[in-house]
C-alpha cells in the first residue's frame, strides 16, 4: 500500500494547521487529511508549512511560525527543487536557516515534482545537535 505524502510528513486528521503561500497543486500532491486549518496564525499549532522561494523569505517566516508550534508541533519547510522558479534555497541553506532560528531537521521528502519539504522540530533540551550545514545557537562548532 502506498502511503500519501501527508502519511509519510506524519500529518494526522484534525490536527490544527496553518500553510503559509502553499501552492494548489502541492496541497493536491500532499493528500492532507481533514485538518482544523486556522487561517489566522493565532495560538499553537500541530502542524506548519511554509512555502517559500528565498532565503530571505523563509528568514523573515521561520521564527514567527516556529514560536506558535505547539508541544509535540512539526514545520515543514517547502522550496522549489533544483534551482526552480529561480529559488536561492538548496537543503543547505534551509538547514543553516533553520537552526540559526533554533529548530533542528529530520525528515526530507518530495511534495511533488516542484517542490521538496524538509521537517524541522525544537531541539531536546540538553541534547547536542551536530550537523554541517547548521549550528544550533549557543552550541558553537
Amino acid at each position: 500500500m502506498t502511503r500519501t505524502v501527508a502519511q509519510k510528513m506524519g500529518v494526522r486528521p484534525g490536527a490544527r494547521a496553518h500553510l503559509v503561500a502553499a501552492p494548489p497543486d502541492a496541497v493536491v500532491a500532499m493528500e492532507l487529511p481533514a485538518l482544523a486549518v486556522a487561517e489566522e496564525l493565532t495560538g499553537a499549532f500541530d502542524y506548519l508549512h511554509l512555502f517559500v522561494t528565498r532565503q530571505e523569505e523563509m528568514r523573515a517566516q521561520f521564527g514567527g511560525l516556529r514560536d506558535h508550534l505547539g508541544d509535540g508541533g512539526v514545520l515543514w519547510v517547502s522550496w522549489p527543487k533544483g534551482g526552480r522558479l529561480g529559488t536561492d534555497l538548496t537543503i543547505k541553506e534551509v538547514i543553516a536557516i533553520g537552526y540559526d532560528l533554533g529548530m533542528v531537521e529530520s525528515t526530507c521528502l518530495r511534495v511533488d515534482d516542484t517542490w521538496t519539504a524538509l521537517k524541522f522540530t525544537r531541539p531536546k533540551p540538553g541534547k547536542t545537535y551536530r550537523n554541517s550545514y547548521g549550528t544550533l545557537p549557543g552550541q558553537g562548532g
